[in-house]
């Protein structure tokens, strides 16, 4: 790769969810840092850019439809033609890969091995790092950084921004997200209710997080409206700077394999994250400081740093496969019958944390 010369510009492509976005952070505040005066843009998928709301690495943000019109594609073309010095595809996709290749007069990309696209790929990006399949996502990330000759950061960087008075609390509480964005990764009713009586004889306020949609609305008031003391609920109701505000001041924080986990972790609040098909060895929460030791693909309770990852580890698991029946929308015997005395033990860990470190 030739040198990129003084104030580069250059395009960070995270064409995928919302924990993907954010887990890209680090790389983003590697180039920032490492080639000072350089202009930074990121393309996402349009949905994903809350997560990058006030990230001062970032000059600007382009989001774009997962499905777009053949107008959105020929202006997103027009508009980043060959206009950055340096374009970066974190993912292999052929989209971000196309879009790179269009974008940057000098393309870096990771590329696994066992993509059967790997030939055309490897032609247009020009440079590209092999992906591991050992490695954490972030570490892999970071890995371009290394190509690049500019140090790592390994920093997760959380939306910032006004904070709402919503987001303020008094008092000591626990935060839990209990829905998902699928099935496959979701803990038992009976699980949530029980840990949200455990929490608040342990004298916690219970905060409830969730999203907007009218289907995890219904969810979440399923779950919640029959359990004393009432939860605090505030699903739908905070912008995401005001989401990094409330879990930052969480005593504690419990949720399974989705995005607001990653983000609790990012903001250094005491993570329990409940882990069912999926290994957290490649996509577990980046605690503060990194990871230092890497996620065992199972185990009951792991902790790193602020937070624990906390699995039922029957010899099926981590199948890494779409629940027990194969779809989206299967259960997960590991977490239909995670017992809640293991997330409590969890649980006790990080508030004792918390309580010597106050």
């Amino acid at each position: 790769m030739k040198a990129l010369g003084e104030r580069p510009r250059i395009l960070v492509i995270t064409m995928r969810r919302l924990g993907d976005v954010l887990l890209m952070t680090p790389l983003v505040r590697a180039l920032k840092r490492g080639f000072p005066g350089s202009c930074v843009d990121a393309l996402v998928f349009r949905g994903t850019e809350g997560m990058l709301e006030g990230n001062r690495d970032l000059d600007r943000v382009i989001a774009l439809a997962q499905r777009p019109s053949l107008a959105e594609m020929t202006a997103l073309l027009a508009r980043i033609w060959r206009h950055y010095d340096l374009a970066v595809a974190t993912h292999a996709g052929d989209r971000p890969t196309f879009l790179a290749w269009a974008a940057g007069r000098q393309r870096l990309g990771l590329l696994p091995e066992a993509d059967s696209g790997a030939w055309w790929k490897r032609r247009v990006l020009g440079d590209v790092v092999r992906a591991s399949s050992d490695n954490h996502r972030v570490i892999e990330l970071l890995r371009l950084a290394d190509f690049l000759g500019i140090p790592r950061q390994d920093g997760i960087v959380c939306p910032a921004g006004a904070i709402s008075p919503a987001a303020a609390l008094p008092g000591a509480y626990a935060v839990l997200h209990a829905n998902p964005m699928f099935r496959i990764r979701r803990w038992t009713d009976e699980g949530w209710r029980a840990l949200a009586a455990a929490l608040a004889d342990r004298g916690l306020t219970v905060v409830a997080t969730g999203g907007p949609d009218p289907a995890e609305k219904d969810y979440l008031d399923r779950i919640w409206s029959a359990v004393e003391p009432p939860v605090v609920r505030v699903d739908g109701k905070l912008g995401w700077p005001d989401l990094v505000a409330l879990l930052r001041g969480a005593a504690v924080y419990v949720g399974p394999d989705t995005s607001v986990t990653h983000l609790a972790a990012g903001a250094g609040a005491p993570t329990v994250a409940l882990y069912g098909p999926a290994s957290p060895s490649l996509m577990g929460p980046w605690p503060i400081g990194g990871l230092e030791t890497p996620w065992a693909r199972a185990g009951t309770i792991q902790h790193r740093s602020n937070v624990w990852v906390v699995q039922n580890p029957l010899p099926c698991m981590p199948c890494d496969k779409l629940g027990c029946d194969g779809h989206l929308n299967s259960r997960s015997q590991c977490l239909d019958e995670l017992p809640v005395q293991r997330v409590l033990a969890a649980v006790d860990q990080a508030l004792a944390l918390r309580r010597a470190a106050a």
